[in-house]
């Protein structure tokens, strides 16, 4: 019996080992050209080299992660759909019980709660790839947004397939577009249901983004061998854009990034590990506290329903003002609207072009709001409508223009079905030193759900 347990041990090793992909190793350039369209400030273009890996051809699974860590977290349901909803902490734990139910030596020692994480760069279990080797995988030897030449679309990725690469100035004149607006899906596939990428790697853009090694930062613009990022920070990078995402956030460049203790149903796993030629020695980083440190009776305090709390939001159309009423009538929290100075047009039509020539050139539009004692709030809740996948503009101005600091920002947001897109990215981004917590976004306005989704919310959150 013993004998026949050892077999399909074996055999179930062998298996999994076989969809691995032997990356050869090279030098390339990370990160997008200053021409690249809907690049942004953080892929500045630097020279890295990275040595052989080997990557996973499928994302992890929701049956290879129950199996191992005894629980699906996942908001879809599906054995072979892709695990999501875990936070980079899982992924790392997930590593390391793959590799003990396999006798290899463990990539990862986490310690005082995961705020230390080593990598031991000899070990030969798995681990997950760093930034370069992510990208350098995507790109297999190109340096065009995606590895394709023609701009990937809903036949070819899992994605919001209405907007393919390009579509925001294009949105009223889609035919000059070499890929069309195609169809929704609203959730993850199986893994493995559209064509591999050259090196055979499956989904690397959409269906779930994938959780890197590194801590998000500003890259060193030295040539580099092997990089693994920040050694401490405030936010891990997640790659390749998901199910809900616009085709500007798949491009091999683009950068994601989340607190390592945060999750979303658009972020899973994909695994990595050493070949023969590695770089060798141990990796530590460390998490940064997310602003100045408090004592624990402030720290208790910032988490009380009766500590200084601020509504600040933008609303165009009215959806995210309804959400915002909604919330200050439950709570009684402050309550403040962003108006601009100079304020979006009221047709519809045009406004979509304005904020999307905003957004396309990082614009500031100033604000002619102003928010009086904002140092006296510890926690803000911020909401926006989801525009083109990110934050408007007139919310990028905001986290510029208050020190976040040691605050906590809790997200709310209004779409038409892309849930947050990439604006909490957008936000972890512009506010690194701010905790951020767990979002709530609403379809339109709410419905008659809102009363209920509120609540719900504001005492996951804990101000309820």
């Amino acid at each position: 019996m013993k004998k026949l347990f050892m077999l399909v041990l074996f055999f179930v090793v062998s298996a999994f080992a076989n969809d691995f992909v032997l990356v050869k190793g090279g030098t390339f350039n990370m990160g997008s050209p200053a021409n690249e369209d809907w690049r942004s400030n953080d892929e500045t273009l630097h020279k890295v080299t990275v040595s052989d890996f080997r990557i996973a051809k499928f994302e992890v699974t929701q049956k290879l992660y129950r199996e191992v860590m005894g629980e699906n977290p996942s908001s879809f349901k599906g054995d072979n759909l892709p695990v999501e909803n875990v936070t980079w902490l899982d992924a790392a734990r997930f590593c390391n019980k793959l590799s003990e139910r396999e006798k290899r030596k463990l990539a990862y020692e986490i310690s005082d709660d995961g705020k230390t994480v080593s990598w031991n760069r000899d070990a030969d279990g798995y681990r997950l790839p760093t930034e370069a080797e992510w990208e350098f995988a995507a790109r297999a030897g190109t340096t065009t947004p995606f590895y394709s030449k023609k701009t990937p679309g809903a036949d070819d990725v899992n994605f919001y397939g209405h907007y393919p690469y390009q579509i925001e100035q294009n949105y009223f004149n889609d035919e000059v577009l070499d890929t069309r607006p195609g169809v929704y899906r609203g959730n993850t596939l199986p893994v493995g249901s559209f064509k591999p990428n050259p090196l055979g790697l499956y989904d690397i853009y959409g269906n779930v983004g994938e959780w890197c090694f590194d801590y998000y930062g500003k890259y060193d613009a030295a040539v580099q061998t092997d990089p693994a990022g920040q050694k401490s920070g405030t936010r891990r990078v997640h790659r390749g854009g998901g199910w809900n995402d616009f085709g500007k956030n798949l491009r091999s460049a683009y950068r994601g990034a989340m607190q390592q203790g945060s999750k979303s149903y658009n972020v899973g796993i994909r695994l990595a590990m050493n070949a023969e030629k590695h770089t060798s020695g141990t990796f530590v980083t460390s998490e940064l506290a997310t602003g100045v440190a408090q004592s624990r009776e402030n720290a208790t305090a910032a988490n009380s329903p009766k500590s200084k709390t601020l509504i600040v939001f933008y609303s165009w159309g009215g959806n995210t003002r309804g959400v915002a009423r909604e919330i200050k009538k439950q709570a009684g929290f402050d309550m403040v609207e962003l108006k601009l100075v100079k304020p979006y047009s009221d047709d519809y039509n045009t406004v979509l072009n304005q904020a999307q020539r905003d957004q396309h050139k990082q614009a500031r539009p100033a604000l002619k709001t102003k928010i009086e004692n904002f140092s006296q709030y510890e926690t803000i809740i911020v909401g926006y409508p989801n525009w083109w996948a990110s934050i408007p503009m007139p919310i990028a101005t905001l986290l510029e223009s208050y020190d976040f600091t040691g605050k906590k920002i809790i997200p709310f947001c209004s779409h038409g079905g892309g849930r947050f897109g990439q604006s909490i990215t957008a936000i972890a981004k512009l506010a690194p030193n701010a905790k951020i917590g767990e979002g709530l976004s609403v379809h339109y306005s709410g419905g008659s759900s809102l009363k209920k989704d509120v609540a719900e919310w504001l005492k996951k959150n804990g101000m309820k």
